[in-house]
């Protein structure tokens, strides 16, 4: 009997062995590489700083992850179209001082969150519209977005930060519990997005175009609409990021969001959204959030300068661009 049993268990191991090099890499990195590559960094965090798994570091983990997750949720849909979008640092500094702006003025947080909102739609359509009937490359655009929103929030503001708040660090200051309140609306606009993506006509139209955009189209899809639609959303994400970010610091700062977009998109490549377009997921961009989130904080912990840290986060991106191309030449050869 305990013959038959190691038997079958070595059955059972060889027939694991197999499917596993019947996938081959590329496979196995298109499912479980992102979470691997996480579950790898904390383990090399707790290793490194006795201070990491401190309820304190993780909730101030969680707290810093939620403006970069933001971005990078509306910057997923802009990468599946095979676009990118370079601009949101400087919208989400512009739609978060537009925010506390109003909300000094008028002491109204829902009016100053609308405000914050409208204009990320605004800025939103702009890069749509020009990108798609101009036919100017989305990098050019949204970096002559970076410059514009910059320069107004400059001139908005004379350069001077916005004070006299009120409530609105409640958004990111606040908790329900133990949860901090900028956590809950990340899982909020988490989940819209999941739904987006992956159980509406919309979302598969995104997928659709940025596979094939002539395919689309041929098939009936409309790929402009798309495209500026994917903005508007992305628009609005960053300005909740926008508006997230100022709470937190409770003033409004025009010189905020310098290199966020930097972050976001490292989130969202890391994350298993490919720069070529056609493929990408709302959950592996969270979890690359967290990973760049981890990296910063350990970095940090570690008192690691600044300089070093551009180094670092300059490579994992370079890394995780050499893996999809690998993995999809690979996955391609394994087809042929």
């Amino acid at each position: 009997m305990t013959d038959e049993i190691a038997t079958k268990t070595q059955a059972k191991e060889k027939s694991m062995f197999s499917k596993i090099r019947e996938l081959g890499f590329a496979e196995i990195y298109r499912r479980y590489g992102t979470i691997l590559i996480f579950i790898g960094i904390v383990i090399l965090a707790t290793a490194l700083s006795p201070y990491f798994l401190t309820p304190e570091n993780l909730t101030n983990v969680l707290r810093q992850v939620v403006v970069v997750s933001l971005l990078g949720c509306g910057v997923t849909f802009i990468i599946i179209l095979g676009h990118i979008d370079v601009s949101l640092g400087s919208v989400m500094a512009l739609t978060g001082v537009i925010a506390t702006a109003v909300m000094a003025a008028t002491q109204s947080l829902v009016l100053a969150i609308v405000a914050g909102i409208l204009l990320g739609i605004f800025i939103g359509l702009v890069n749509g519209f020009v990108i798609t009937v101009f036919r100017i490359p989305a990098f050019i655009m949204t970096l002559a977005m970076t410059t514009a929103a910059r320069g107004g929030v400059l001139l908005f503001t004379g350069g001077v930060p916005i004070a006299n708040l009120g409530n609105f660090r409640v958004i990111g200051q606040g908790a329900i519990g133990p949860v901090p309140i900028s956590v809950l609306i990340l899982a909020v606009f988490v989940v819209l997005c999941w739904v987006l993506l992956n159980k509406t006509k919309f979302g598969r139209y995104v997928y659709a175009v940025g596979g094939n955009a002539r395919a689309a189209l041929a098939s009936g899809i409309n790929p402009n609409s798309v495209v500026v639609k994917a903005f508007v959303l992305n628009g609005i994400l960053c300005a909740v990021a926008g508006i997230v970010f100022m709470s937190r610091i409770n003033s409004g700062q025009p010189a905020a969001g310098v290199g966020y977009e930097f972050d976001a998109i490292t989130a969202v490549v890391v994350g298993g959204t490919s720069l070529m377009g056609g493929t990408g997921t709302i959950s592996g961009t969270i979890i690359g959030a967290l990973i760049v989130g981890v990296i910063n904080n350990i970095l940090n912990l570690m008192n690691v300068s600044s300089y070093w840290q551009m180094v670092v986060k300059g490579t994992v991106i370079a890394i995780a661009v050499i893996l999809d191309v690998q993995t999809k030449t690979a996955r391609a050869r394994k087809k042929a």
